[in-house]
């Protein structure tokens, strides 16, 4: 079984935190989200892995060569101008040679059964896309396990509006409608496919946890999330969870009061007298005495003297380090 993950992605709107990571590269609960979607494959038993690099792509490669110790046999598409939803998985697709191929978004978290949704594609089926109930993301129309319109209800009215999850199986078919080398659109080619009169099939999955990380909120809430236990099939990815969840090496002062949903990366300093909620540290970072954060960012190496409320505390944010 081949799969590939969409990693290129330049991370806009998790600025400044994307200046220096890629979003690919994000903490989890302390461990790097890529290294997560890679772990869910390797158990689900894939072999063959493709990437596809663009934004910060040194950093990206560094982290790949150093996972290679999960025996997977990993294959990178570094896209010196990105590509697209489309383009990108295009030059996966050419990597990883003929069959079809499971395609997970870089951006997701998501607890599904990956090698009963690549062993359920059909033949006659150009992509498989794997939906759930998502207001208000419930943009793609099915009926009769069939997509039938994406984006607008179809002509005619009919079918039931779902989200798509980010994981989808993908058959070479549906590359002849991304011609050519350069930048495509994945959903222009669903759309073209279908107007064709091609059969991109749906598989709805219910009750699965499922979690987008393109926003600060999002990434807050994910953590939140995990942390209160409503992911039991991906806790296995960490080797224990609590709430603090506390890295390595990191000191934590006198009276210091937490709340739900913290999570402190490796050598985070936790001066006396802080009161954190719904907050993620990531490594190196300094809290002085007193500060009170909730709801907030704070980006590795970042020393924070100050008390804050919903923001994202970065050196690219304003200022310098320890400002």
């Amino acid at each position: 079984m081949n799969a590939v993950v969409l990693a290129a992605g330049l991370g806009t709107r998790l600025r400044p935190l994307t200046y220096r990571v890629p979003k690919a590269l994000l903490p989890v609960l302390n461990r790097p989200l890529l290294g997560l979607l890679l772990a869910q494959l390797k158990a689900a038993g894939f072999i063959q892995v493709a990437v596809n690099t663009h934004h910060l792509a040194p950093l990206v490669h560094r982290f790949l060569e150093e996972e290679g110790a999960l025996g997977l046999d990993l294959k990178v598409s570094h896209e010196p101008e990105i590509l697209g939803t489309g383009g990108g998985l295009k030059g996966l697709a050419n990597l990883l040679g003929e069959g079809p191929f499971l395609a997970l978004n870089g951006d997701i978290l998501i607890d599904l059964d990956l090698a009963a949704i690549y062993r359920g594609h059909r033949q006659e089926a150009l992509s498989t896309l794997v939906l759930h109930d998502c207001p208000p993301y419930n943009k793609v129309w099915v009926a009769d396990g069939r997509v039938v319109s994406i984006g607008s209800p179809p002509a005619g009215g009919g079918g039931t509006p779902l989200a798509y999850t980010g994981v989808q199986v993908v058959a070479e078919g549906i590359l002849k409608y991304m011609p050519g080398q350069g930048y495509h659109d994945l959903v222009a080619a669903w759309r073209e496919a279908l107007g064709a009169g091609e059969k991109l099939a749906a598989l709805v999955v219910q009750g699965r946890f499922w979690q987008d990380l393109g926003t600060p909120a999002a990434y807050l809430a994910a953590h939140r999330r995990l942390l209160q236990g409503e992911a039991p099939g991906l806790a296995p990815l960490w080797p224990s969870l609590s709430d603090p969840l506390v890295g390595p090496g990191a000191s934590i002062g006198r009276g210091v009061k937490f709340g739900a949903g913290v999570c402190l990366g490796a050598g985070v300093e936790v001066g006396d007298g802080c009161a954190l909620a719904n907050t993620v540290v990531w490594d190196q970072a300094r809290l002085a005495a007193g500060v009170r954060l909730t709801d907030c960012l704070v980006a590795s190496g970042v020393s924070v003297t100050h008390s804050a409320q919903g923001e994202v505390l970065a050196a690219d944010s304003g200022g310098e380090p320890g400002s």
